[in-house]
């Protein structure tokens, strides 16, 4: 989880951590059992006070964040909107750590869009929070180059580790009164709202790389996805070949053999499917996924 590694830092570096505000328990497994937020458990580990509010606003909740006297706050993938009235409550305000190069990708899904949109860099941000997404003044950045196969999954992983150390830089200054904030250039926001299963489906006739880019991007939550003999299936870890000629319409599997893969074409190039998730299956190697099943080369993705 992005906040882990943030929470873990400020308490490994002596910060004195008054409370932490996580979301409440939810159900998770084939039981509905009511399951606590990773951030819950570690806090509770480490013996801090913990507030679950199914909404972070009201009376009661403003009451108990003014209890605890805080000097900062520090949020990090909270996932809800705070008010002004409760960001104004420490003395030093709130700031916030942001997965992205601001004012680039504001929103909720920084990780997702930077790949999604076939961006190389990308990096964190920790900003000054005010009533506006995304939009205050800039503390502190640092730019991290992607990985050509790098996934959603595996930067935003990178982007918790590089952010928790943003984050305690960004401290120090604000102690030392040595960091000036920056304000951001409106004019060239851009933003990164929640990606969804609709806008996860696999379009065939774009080209290899940007297709590419598509399941990494959404790798592995919602997964990108497409149907193939009636199934719905999710698909990762692609490997674009653009140059790749053929006459055949987008989505047709071009070969199932070669390397325990899958090659697919696309509108221009074709795309090499390392991975497969069938409906209420595992994700596993392509090769793992045609054993037992009668595949022809010449089938369509849909």
């Amino acid at each position: 989880m992005f906040a882990l590694p943030s929470l873990m830092a400020l308490s490994e570096e002596g910060h004195d951590v008054v409370g932490v505000v996580t979301q409440p328990d939810r159900p998770s497994g084939r039981g509905r059992k009511l399951t606590p937020s990773p951030v819950r458990e570690v806090a509770q580990e480490e013996g801090f006070l913990v507030l679950a509010p199914e909404k972070p606003r009201g009376e009661d909740f403003l009451r108990q964040i003014r209890g605890l006297e805080p000097d900062l706050s520090v949020v990090v993938a909270y996932g809800h909107i705070l008010e002004p009235e409760i960001l104004s409550v420490p003395a030093g305000g709130s700031i916030n750590l942001h997965a992205s190069l601001l004012p680039e990708l504001r929103g909720a899904a920084p990780v997702n869009w930077a790949i999604l949109r076939g961006y190389t860099t990308t990096g964190v941000s920790i900003m000054r929070m005010v009533a506006a997404m995304d939009a205050g003044p800039v503390i502190f950045q640092t730019p991290e180059k992607i990985g050509s196969s790098e996934t959603r999954t595996d930067l935003g992983t990178r982007l918790s580790e590089v952010g928790a150390g943003a984050l305690i830089e960004a401290l120090a200054l604000l102690g030392e009164g040595a960091v000036e904030e920056v304000e951001q250039d409106h004019s060239r926001a851009t933003f990164a709202p929640k990606v969804n299963r609709e806008m996860a489906r696999v379009d065939w006739t774009r080209p290899a790389i940007e297709l590419g880019w598509h399941l990494r991007g959404l790798d592995a939550v919602p997964g990108a996805w497409s149907t193939l003999g009636g199934e719905s299936v999710k698909l990762f870890r692609p490997s674009p070949e653009p140059r790749f000629t053929h006459g055949a319409p987008p989505g047709t599997v071009l070969d199932a053999d070669s390397a325990a893969r899958l090659l697919v074409a696309c509108g221009s190039g074709a795309l090499w499917i390392g991975e497969i998730q069938s409906p209420g299956k595992k994700r596993m190697p392509v090769e793992s996924w045609l054993q037992g099943r009668r595949f022809v080369d010449g089938s369509c993705f849909e």
